[in-house]
């Protein structure tokens, strides 16, 4: 469709009756080159239907479109067609790298100080429950955007899964009334939600069904009219009347003007690794890189393990710093990216860093923050070596728990991730300045983080939910890559990190020994457990001489990986 996207790619289709070749081809080739393909996700019903396009002839783009809407009808909790996220992609034919920024915007209408009192001080929930906490969704112009530029298959192909799953039902698990039990007061409050999500008003047993008829209508209206079956017509018009009927600032030009953005992601080395991560919006890749680059300027290997993970605690703590006090939406603010990255500053800052002792962070009044299981992420590759890393969010567990009636259509409260005041955290403890401030049409600054990792022996793909914490998630999986080719001993391994903001070190069970617990203390770092662990990884590797693909799913989780 034109206009729908700000950065024009090149992407010239084949001819119609290639479609049918290409299914008959398929086969043959995968077993004379012994090519496979996968897909790893959070939710088995999610990747056995990405795997189920595959094989219908479809690409890793069209596996993405099912995989990112079944997601959005079995996982409620963590992503939806209300809220956005970012498609990482990589075409092997031409070797595009590309960011596809579905990120939600910030109403027209929204101001800078729209979730404060007359004394200047934030309102507890504003930013999180009801219609008001919603930004505008951009997950529906992205699947759409995906499957008319780089996919193989329609619309009505790639959705089916999830219209289906949306009409028959899923299962409730205990993960899903863990989720449901944090936000039950949120969704009460939502008659349509409630309605949809809990069974009388309180939580559904497991075993019960959840079945959204009206999502999958709305789905229905995607697939037969792309962008408009969403942003324009009965679905905008039924969105717009709910949110402004309970308290929200959504209007018609919200949707008509949302824009699915390309963005060149951010690429880096370290050590033999080629490192393709996301952009702004994100702040991932940018606090990647700069952990990172921090990290070459020591010796990696002559460090004890002690000395690396404490330095691996302090390059965290300035990047997390640099992302509060600088980054946002670059096409709002000025982000000084090349002085942020500039290699003389890097080596002074690494030079700063003792291996002695911890640098206490500035101090400020920072809340507890969640352990941030919502959101979502998977990773695909298909027998054409084309590579999807994405990773999708309606930010807090079922977002701002609001259903806009008659669409089933569960919106996000993403308009927390903006920093409502300078130097107050938001849900996940992060603190942001004017960079990150509220301003109408703007995407607010995420933490979501999908990569693809690159050597000349192999090719990795991914991500993990998990608020705040991604970004120290995905590092701490690229450097485990440097020890081990199984995927499932990265996204298992024990996790550490720390944000700048509150000056603590968080760290699950098996991170550290306990002279390492000691050590670390001694050294000045505050640390706190976090007994019930955090994060959903998903992960895959392939082999670049064989083509064997392994893969990893988060044993925190329930996900599951299929591979052919």
């Amino acid at each position: 469709m034109v206009g729908l996207v700000d950065l024009t790619v090149t992407n010239k289709k084949a001819p119609f009756w290639s479609f049918f070749v290409f299914c008959l081809w398929l086969p043959f080739q995968a077993m004379a080159e012994q090519d496979c393909c996968a897909v790893v996700s959070a939710h088995p019903l999610a990747s056995e239907a990405g795997m189920q396009t595959l094989r219908q002839g479809g690409n890793a783009f069209d596996a993405a479109v099912t995989v990112s809407a079944v997601l959005a009808v079995v996982e409620p909790y963590s992503s939806g067609m209300g809220g956005g996220g970012f498609w990482l992609l990589n075409r092997r034919a031409d070797n595009l790298y590309i960011m596809i920024d579905g990120r939600e915007r910030a109403p027209l209408d929204a101001e800078a100080d729209m979730y404060l009192d007359a004394a200047g001080e934030v309102i507890p929930g504003l930013s999180i429950d009801g219609a008001l906490a919603a930004g505008i969704p951009g997950q529906p112009a992205a699947l759409v955007h995906i499957a008319e530029r780089y996919g193989n298959l329609p619309l009505s192909v790639s959705l089916q899964p999830a219209i289906q799953i949306a009409q028959d039902g899923f299962e409730v698990n205990e993960y899903y009334r863990k989720m449901a039990g944090m936000r039950l007061q949120a969704l009460r409050k939502s008659p349509a939600a409630a309605a949809i999500f809990l069974a009388n008003s309180e939580l559904p047993p497991v075993g019960a069904l959840i079945v959204q008829p009206d999502l999958a209508e709305t789905l229905k209206q995607i697939a037969a009219k792309g962008h408009d079956g969403f942003y324009a017509g009965p679905v905008a018009d039924k969105l717009i009347a709910a949110v402004r009927a309970n308290g929200g600032i959504w209007q018609q030009r919200d949707l008509q003007e949302y824009r699915v953005k390309e963005r060149l992601p951010i690429r880096f080395k370290y050590a033999d690794m080629h490192i393709i991560s996301a952009a702004l919006p994100s702040s991932g890749g940018m606090v990647l890189a700069h952990i990172l680059n921090l990290l070459s300027w020591f010796d990696w290997q002559e460090l004890n393990v002690l000395q690396r993970k404490h330095l691996l605690i302090e390059a965290m703590r300035i990047a997390y710093r640099m992302r509060a006090e600088y980054l946002g939406d670059r096409d709002y603010v000025r982000v000084p990216y090349s002085e942020l990255m500039d290699r003389v500053q890097l080596k002074r800052k690494a030079r700063a860093i003792s291996l002695e002792a911890a640098t206490p962070s500035v101090k400020a009044p920072v809340a507890d923050y969640p352990e941030g299981r919502d959101t979502t992420h998977f990773s695909i590759i298909d027998t054409e070596g084309n590579k999807v890393s994405a990773t999708l969010s309606i930010n807090y567990p079922f977002g701002s728990g609001f259903v806009a009636a008659g669409t089933g259509v569960l919106l996000n409260d993403e308009m927390d991730d903006f920093s409502a005041k300078p130097g107050v955290a938001n849900v996940y403890g992060l603190v942001g300045s004017r960079a990150n401030a509220i301003e109408g049409g703007k995407r607010m600054l995420s933490s979501m983080t999908p990569t693809f990792i690159e050597t000349d022996d192999f090719e990795a793909v991914i991500g993990t939910p998990g608020g705040s914490r991604i970004i120290s998630m995905v590092l701490l999986g690229i450097l485990n890559m440097q020890d081990s080719d199984d995927p499932q001993q990265w996204v298992d391994a024990a996790r550490f990190h720390h944000q700048y903001l509150p000056d603590r070190v968080e760290y699950e069970p098996g991170a550290f020994s306990e002279d390492e617990l000691q050590q670390l203390q001694l050294m000045g770092h505050e640390l706190q457990l976090k007994a019930d662990g955090y994060g959903n990884m998903q992960a895959l590797r392939r082999d670049r001489k064989t083509g064997k693909i392994r893969a990893g799913s988060d044993k925190r989780g329930f996900g599951a990986a299929v591979i052919d």
